[in-house]
């Protein structure tokens, strides 16, 4: 039977990271050697609902734990989550040696389809092409606004220093357009961390 080089002899990829300030206080572990169920609690339902899509598709072990000021404002926590989250991704993927590098894909969600390309390179970049109306009504409660997404991306892109596009084709129910993105956007980071090689994918020799 063949066996593929993830495992022979793969080194763990794990890190845990925490981070407190006036507004919030997270802690995020995250293992890109092993799945397992994910864990999560920001105290904004409907954003734990799409962190724990990141760790169930991505098929990586996920552990978030936040608290903030959400009797001021929501962006606190999901920007501070997306910058922890990103850090925290960056340290468990390490010297990124035999890595895929980069995935697309274009992920359904019934009417709804994300279109996400990324690219593991080590230059923060995100675009993002998902507009909701200004009548959009906010999900969960406490209320996740949609438009918060982009910032939960913004910040996580930059953390993590990758290039990561994510585009909306075409869809009207917002649960659906932001449960597809972060279904896109795990699935893809799933290919790209696959080790397939013995080598940093760059000619540089650094990412």
């Amino acid at each position: 039977m063949s066996t593929s080089p993830e495992q022979v002899g793969a080194p763990v990829r794990a890190a845990s990271r925490s981070r407190a300030t006036k507004e919030t206080s997270i802690d995020i572990s995250i293992d890109l050697s092993r799945a397992a169920p994910p864990v999560v609690s920001t105290g904004l339902p409907f954003f734990d609902h799409m962190l724990e899509q990141l760790g169930k598709h991505g098929g990586f072990a996920l552990d978030i734990k936040a608290s903030g000021d959400l009797h001021v404002d929501a962006h606190h926590t999901v920007e501070d989550v997306g910058i922890l989250l990103g850090e925290t991704f960056a340290g468990a993927l390490g010297d990124k040696v035999g890595i895929r590098r980069f995935s697309s894909m274009s992920l359904p969600l019934d009417e709804a389809l994300v279109e996400v390309a990324l690219d593991l390179s080590g230059r923060a970049f995100l675009h993002y092409d998902v507009e909701f109306g200004p009548e959009t009504a906010a999900l969960g409660n406490p209320p996740f606004e949609p438009q918060l997404a982009e910032e939960f991306w913004r910040a996580f892109a930059h953390s993590a220093a990758i290039t990561l596009h994510i585009s909306l084709k075409y869809g009207r129910n917002p649960h659906h357009v932001l449960e597809a993105s972060f279904k896109g956007v795990a699935r893809a980071l799933r290919e790209a961390v696959r080790i397939e090689g013995t080598e940093v994918p760059s000619t540089k020799g650094v990412l």
